[in-house]
């Protein structure tokens, strides 16, 4: 079993309103060093499989499928470890 991480977030050519949102208020809360905000979000997911190509692979493929729109989202995968079985 392998916990598996998949990073979803807007493609840089994409506009991020809810970044914008939380951009601005930080700067109204006095956190002026901030410069830009993109919003995202991870998935965990835990895998069955016989190796971690195997694991990487599943997880690539339900990102393709489900998890990201590749039209507007990136997607990173991140093994994160091993699970005792």
């Amino acid at each position: 079993m392998y916990k598996i991480r998949v990073y979803v977030t807007l493609r840089p050519s994409i506009l991020d309103p809810k970044g914008k949102a939380s951009l601005g208020a930080l700067h109204n809360l006095g956190y002026n060093r901030i410069k830009d905000v993109r919003i995202g979000k991870m998935i965990e997911l835990d895998i069955e499989a016989g190796s971690e190509p195997q694991a990487r692979e599943a997880a690539e493929m339900a990102a393709r499928k489900l998890l990201a729109n590749e039209v507007m989202e990136d997607f990173e995968v991140e093994v994160m470890e091993a699970a005792s079985r």
